[in-house]
């Protein structure tokens, strides 16, 4: 029996024809939107009886196999008595520099469609035209060649011949794939309490095609228990492909570990994970063009060639062995990488890979989406890098950077930012002695402005890189498209510091947008220990009615943990007098219960001075403490300095809502009490009180939205650190008054709320 294998003629043809290199030169980021417009313009020429954006599909068998290929074409032309396929390509650089006798990859494509529109059609022969157009000045170039069905059908053969190697990997892959998913069992001896409840409710919303909101307790494995039934439903033909999308690379290696685990249980099954550009690159300095980097040149040369060798020889291709196959195929690691992803029936990796219009992977097709499932760990966090991603701002210090670099060296771009500065310090002067101000709309003067300083920015970068007119051309770029998303949802507000005045367009809710850029995935399953209140979280990341809800009780009793609330004031004003209540707490606890612990504070300042004073009091005592921008190896040393069965105490003091409060596994004795300093409300500011009136305006608590539910979120993810398993035992110490009131200890999980009170 045939095996039928989709594909478009687009990515079949670019699949066999790849050549060239890597070169992130710069590109005009209007040439997209050039390129729609340059093919409706061409296909307005047409005649009367012409068509455009044909659709065309053809059965090809093939060596067992039966190639399903299809895809529109631009244009059928009838003249003369004559067929045409129109293949339309616009162009940037000028015409007389591309190929004189057009690109191999263009006429594969019209060649495709030319040879399925014949054979459907009876024709002996037809003519396939590029017409290739430049953007700017609209010149076209046209290029025709009379070809034969037989040459035609040979031609096809050719392409799906060369096509084949990796056509028939994915068929016996997908077959051992499917087998494999179908038939594994959950990879531990049995399931903990609550695990299957989760795992099911997972399963249950793949099935039926819902979104899951989950909260789901620190310590369940969590990870385990949404993708083993992801993993099965892919076994079940309801999915083809998942992600599993994380905030943190420990999260993601806590992904990759289940992963393995499956495939010890008998799982064939291939998984990247995509790591930060800068984290991958071989060299020095980060320069993708082929006249600097040997891993960019030539790299579609060698592409398909390193692709099929990975994943006929690895089944986790992660951070270390893409990098060992890119220095053997000599390939950009980071590269490498993305085209793995769309190859790959799991992907690990960053949020923004899915929800940032700036570096979501745009070649997932709509059909490919029906058939995926996103799984959002530590989904809490999307909420903040929600904003961060749809929110952009400009200032005025970068367009007098540019007016003064550029006086007397480009007339166009000088006068330009010039206007555009004097904008900026009117603006300044109408905001008085005011730090921030809300503006009702933007000011089309200056939009004009900034969209001629980048048409003029564009036509120097064209022949030119100039690194801080780059950096300029990409903020306001960036600036101008989340203009186009404005709506009821933004503030657009300006804020002065010193010399500089900022404008920034914030996305003070973000569930409009994040429900957009995921749209069309079959299922979206949001989990996390601290999606508390769901409620909040639901509204927040753009949940609708009908999405699934489940709550999973802590497996965990009441007896691994003893809970103490200390009932000082950490507010701002009073942080300094509560220094010596938190230093002698930690003295009476470690006097108590020798042990690691981890303490957590509100801000850097606040923790050093606790740091200090607790030192002088306590010389003998070891200690560690959090610095700002630590990098991997810093980190990890902080985290292998809590060992298990110590004799001595050990105090590591960290920020809240830090890179330690959130993915670190400090199994039994290793963590034997957490200290929690303040409620975590987020700094008081204007941006946060934006928000508080936001929602208060449209029917919600603003106070909670801004403050306390992403405050409590932080100390509910801190104490998280403490029970990990049904072996771990140890102390939270809450240090704040506000711990004792109803908005607060509603927030609470159920096992922290048998306390004791520490009155002295």
């Amino acid at each position: 029996m045939s095996h039928a294998i989709h594909i478009s003629v687009r990515t079949l043809v670019e699949y066999v024809y790849s050549s060239g290199s890597i070169d992130s030169r710069f590109r005009p980021q209007s040439t997209l939107v050039e390129g729609t417009r340059i093919h409706q313009s061409i296909q307005k020429t047409y005649g009367e009886k012409d068509e455009r954006e044909v659709y065309l599909s053809i059965d090809i068998p093939f060596d067992e196999l039966v190639y399903k290929i299809d895809g529109r074409c631009d244009g059928l032309l009838f003249h003369d008595g004559k067929v045409t396929i129109d293949e339309i390509k616009s162009f940037t650089k000028p015409l007389e520099t591309t190929e004189p006798n057009g690109y191999p990859v263009h006429w594969a494509q019209a060649k495709m469609y030319a040879y399925i529109y014949a054979t459907q059609n009876q024709l002996s022969e037809l003519e396939v035209q590029l017409t290739y157009v430049h953007v700017e000045t609209d010149e076209k170039k046209y290029l025709t060649q009379t070809v034969s069905l037989s040459e035609l059908e040979a031609f096809a053969n050719q392409v799906i011949e060369a096509y084949a190697p990796f056509a028939k990997w994915q068929q016996q892959h997908r077959g051992q794939r499917d087998t494999s998913s179908k038939e594994l069992g959950f990879p531990f001896p049995s399931y903990r309490e609550g695990q299957r409840k989760l795992a099911g409710a997972v399963y249950k919303s793949l099935l039926d095609k819902k979104n899951l909101f989950a909260m789901a307790p620190t310590g369940i494995g969590k990870t385990i228990s949404t993708l083993f039934p992801a993993v099965k439903a892919i076994g079940e033909g309801m999915l083809t492909r998942l992600f599993y999308l994380t905030a943190r690379t420990t999260t993601r290696q806590t992904a990759e570990e289940a992963f393995a685990r499956m495939r010890e249980n008998g799982l064939c099954m291939k998984t990247v994970t995509i790591t930060a550009k800068d984290k991958m690159c071989f060299k020095d300095e980060t320069i993708c063009q082929p006249d600097v980097c040997e891993f960019a040149n030539g790299y579609y040369d060698r592409i398909n060639g390193a692709v099929l060798d990975i994943l006929e020889n690895e089944q986790a291709l992660t951070r270390d062995v893409i990098a060992t196959y890119a220095r053997k195929h000599r390939v950009c690691p980071f590269e490498y990488s993305l085209d793995l992803a769309y190859r790959a029936d799991a992907i690990i990796c960053d949020y923004n890979y899915i929800f940032d219009p700036k570096v979501s992977l745009k070649r997932m097709f709509e059909e490919d989406k029906k058939s995926t499932a996103i799984l959002v760990d530590e989904a809490h966090n999307l909420v903040d890098r929600g904003r961060e991603m749809f929110s952009a701002s400009i200032n005025k210090q970068l367009f007098l950077q540019i007016k003064k670099q550029y006086k007397g060296v480009n007339k166009p771009i000088f006068e330009v930012a010039s206007q555009i500065n004097s904008w900026f310090l009117v603006f300044k002067k109408s905001m008085d002695e005011k730090k921030e101000i809300v503006l009702e709309a933007m000011d089309d003067q200056l939009l004009i402005q900034l969209h001629h300083f980048a048409e003029e920015a564009e036509k120097l970068l064209t022949t030119s890189p100039m690194p801080d007119l780059l950096d300029a051309y990409f903020t306001i770029n960036q600036f101008l498209k989340v203009m186009e998303l404005l709506d009821e949802h933004y503030i657009i507000y300006g804020q002065q510091e010193r010399n500089d005045v900022t404008l920034k367009l914030f996305c003070i809710n973000p569930s409009k947008l994040l429900k957009q850029m995921a749209k069309n995935y079959r299922s979206k399953v949001f989990f996390s220990a601290t999606l508390n209140p769901l409620e909040y979280y639901q509204d927040l990341i753009g949940g609708g009615e009908d999405d699934y809800r489940v709550s999973i009780p802590s497996p965990f009793s009441k007896e691994q943990v003893d809970v103490f609330i200390k009932p000082i004031s950490t507010r701002y004003r009073d942080r300094e007098r509560s220094q010596a209540a938190i230093v002698s707490m930690l003295n009476a606890l470690i006097g108590s219960r020798t042990g690691n612990y981890l303490v957590f504070f509100p801000s850097y300042q606040y923790m050093l001075a606790v740091y200090e004073e607790f030192n002088q009091a306590n010389s003998s005592t070891k200690t560690l403490i959090q610095s700002a921008g630590m990098t991997e190896t810093e980190r990890k040393t902080f985290l292998d300095g809590f060992q298990a069965d110590s004799n001595e105490p050990l105090i590591g003091f960290a920020v809240l809502g830090g890179i330690f409060s959130e993915g670190v596994d400090l199994k039994g004795d290793r963590l034997n009490g957490v200290v929690v300093v303040g409620v975590g409300l987020p700094q008081i500011g204007f941006e946060r009180n934006l928000i508080k009136e936001f929602f208060q305006h449209n029917g919600r608590n603003g106070y909670d939205y801004a403050y306390v539910f992403p405050g409590m979120n932080k100390v509910l993810q801190a104490g998280g650190r403490l029970i990990r398993s049904e072996q771990d035992y140890g102390a939270i110490v809450l240090c704040d008054d506000r711990f004792l009131q109803n908005k607060y200890q509603s927030l609470l999980p159920e096992e922290w709320k048998s306390y004791t009170v520490l009155y002295n």
